[in-house]
């Protein structure tokens, strides 16, 4: 997918929101944003957004010294989620099918502004993830079922600090022996790391790696050889988020995307409404080519 005219304004927010997370100083700013459309004037629009926000943070990197605006408020998400854990893992507990939930529960994770609530383990917060859990999925969960079912091995993609805390309770559904969990190989944006696979004690859960890759996505060409082995290996591919989807989603077909489109560019590339919870994978045999997914709401 290659970036629209309108990924060019997104970049220079989330470039701006990046700064003012480091610094409260208006000139810094100004400068910044006099600079930030002479950097995205020298970018390929023809590559899909992640690329541009990975050249573009690069930038940002070099200029300012920035290595992770964002580290607070990773950390605050994943305090948040955690304070939830043991009340979804009771729920996920007692539900009639525990995999189904879990599928939603992650999906709902993607969607979630974790970092807009104030109070760790709030009511916002947890009436966000059932306000979400309520609404409809589109996509086939009987045939990711029967693929996880069938797969002796599955590698998890993981989205964003946060979200990756309730990923393990899908994990943990999914049988952790077979599992290994990729992360971003440095910090990108709120992008999990190996750290907030920590934090969620998944490294003491499944085989936690890097894709050696500062992309918001998985860009092939960018990753590690290490990770492309996993990749390859796989039986069955999770994969959280949009980033994942825009640049995976050509590359491999024993894929399902877990996402929920939050932007129009986004839900327009995969026909699907803003703000659907998505659970889609590509056609058989046309790796690439994402089919409508079909809407379920149970």
């Amino acid at each position: 997918m290659r970036a629209a005219l309108d990924c060019v304004p997104c970049l220079i927010r989330q470039t701006l929101e990046a700064m003012k997370r480091i610094s409260s100083d208006p000139i810094s700013h100004e400068i910044l944003i006099r600079e930030v459309p002479q950097w995205t004037s020298e970018i390929d629009l023809d590559s899909p957004p992640p690329v541009l926000s990975q050249r573009i943070h690069g930038r940002l990197r070099e200029e300012f010294g920035f290595e992770d605006p964002y580290r607070l408020e990773k950390i605050a998400q994943n305090r948040r989620v955690l304070s939830l854990l043991p009340e979804w893992r009771a729920k996920l507990d007692a539900a009639p099918d525990p995999l189904a939930l879990a599928v939603r529960l992650a999906i709902a994770g993607n969607g979630v502004d974790l970092g807009s609530h104030k109070q760790a383990g709030g009511p916002g917060l947890r009436r966000s993830i059932q306000q979400a859990l309520s609404e409809p999925l589109m996509g086939d969960q009987e045939a990711l079922r029967r693929e996880v079912e069938g797969a002796r091995s599955i590698l998890y993609l993981a989205d964003n600090a946060g979200e990756i805390i309730l990923d393990r309770l899908l994990i943990e559904r999914l049988g952790p022996e077979r599992v290994t969990v990729a992360v971003r190989g440095a910090p990108v944006l709120n992008d999990a790391t190996f750290a907030d696979a920590r934090t969620a004690g998944l490294d003491n859960l499944v085989e936690v790696v890097e894709n050696g890759s500062d992309a918001p996505g998985t860009v092939i060409e960018d990753c590690s050889e290490s990770f492309l082995r996993h990749l390859a290996e796989a039986d069955l591919i999770l994969a959280k988020g949009q980033g994942n989807y825009i640049t995976l989603g050509h590359e491999t077909s024993n894929v399902f995307f877990l996402f929920k489109a939050k932007c129009r560019v986004m839900a327009e590339h995969a026909g699907v409404p803003l703000g659907a919870q998505v659970l889609a994978r590509p056609h058989p045999g046309t790796v690439g080519a994402l089919g409508p997914p079909t809407r379920q709401d149970s």
